[in-house]
């Protein structure tokens, strides 16, 4: 089966801008990195904090660890990689991915305590505690951001990547799938009837702008998003904007 692609959206309606798509992908536990010299590296925990700083916990006595100690300008080039899988029951679940590419460099001891706070908020652990003993928190520099989404690339400014802010609704999708699981059921129906079918419409995702699905062919795949008529504010307004779109959407 093919990539899937984006559909092309006639609507008018605003779509998340990739910046916003990229913090959101960010967002997600499932993380890897590799470091130049060094190859793939163990990690414990990785997140973008709330200002956009991208944060690492790594084990002191590892090899990223020591190769740190040992630069000579006390960094190293390196690319953090985060994948974004729905949680939903899909063929083939990825969603997107985003490589953040930079220099890690340890954090100086003095802001430690604000940066495990700062981690804390986006990926709380109790492997932070470890930091100081078993582990160090380094930081991630940022020089390039691509985000794979759709089957498109995006080159994301680091800046822009830094501002925006994830998703609030694809923070809790899955939650709001099982309490709006009977809306999003007859939403579903009414795609598969305009796929027809021969093709398999499954949930892909939830976001403030929109239900994501895909469209399984018997050859190729394509992703389809069904758009709200304006972006919501949080989960909360979940709920009223399914009820517009079965009550007022096209059939």
């Amino acid at each position: 089966m093919t990539s899937p692609r984006a559909s092309t959206d006639t609507t008018g309606t605003p779509q998340p801008s990739p910046a916003e798509r990229a913090r959101t992908v960010a967002a997600r536990a499932s993380a890897a990195l590799h470091a130049v010299g060094v190859g793939a590296v163990e990690l414990t925990v990785a997140g973008t904090t709330p200002a956009g700083q991208v944060l690492v916990v790594v084990p002191a006595d590892g090899r990223l660890a020591a190769a740190l100690r040992t630069s000579p300008l006390g960094d190293l080039p390196a690319r953090l990689t985060v994948t974004d899988r729905s949680p939903f029951a899909v063929w083939h679940p990825l969603r997107g991915r985003v490589e953040l590419s930079g220099w890690l460099s340890p954090v100086h001891a003095a802001d430690v305590q604000r940066g495990l706070l700062d981690l804390a908020d986006v990926r709380p652990s109790d492997a932070l505690l470890d930091v100081g003993l078993r582990a160090v928190l380094v930081r991630l520099d940022l020089a390039e951001v691509l985000l794979t989404d759709g089957g498109a690339t995006h080159e994301v400014d680091p800046d822009a990547f830094a501002a925006a802010r994830p998703d609030p609704v694809g923070a809790e999708e899955s939650g709001l799938a099982e309490v709006h699981g009977a809306a999003l059921t007859r939403l579903l129906a009414r795609v598969q009837a305009w796929a027809g079918p021969r093709d398999d419409v499954r949930l892909l995702g939830l976001d403030r702008h929109g239900v994501r699905f895909r469209v399984e062919a018997p050859a190729s795949c394509y992703d389809l998003r069904v758009p709200f008529r304006a972006p919501l504010a949080g989960g909360s307004g979940l709920g009223a904007a399914l009820d517009t779109l079965l009550t007022c959407g096209p059939a």
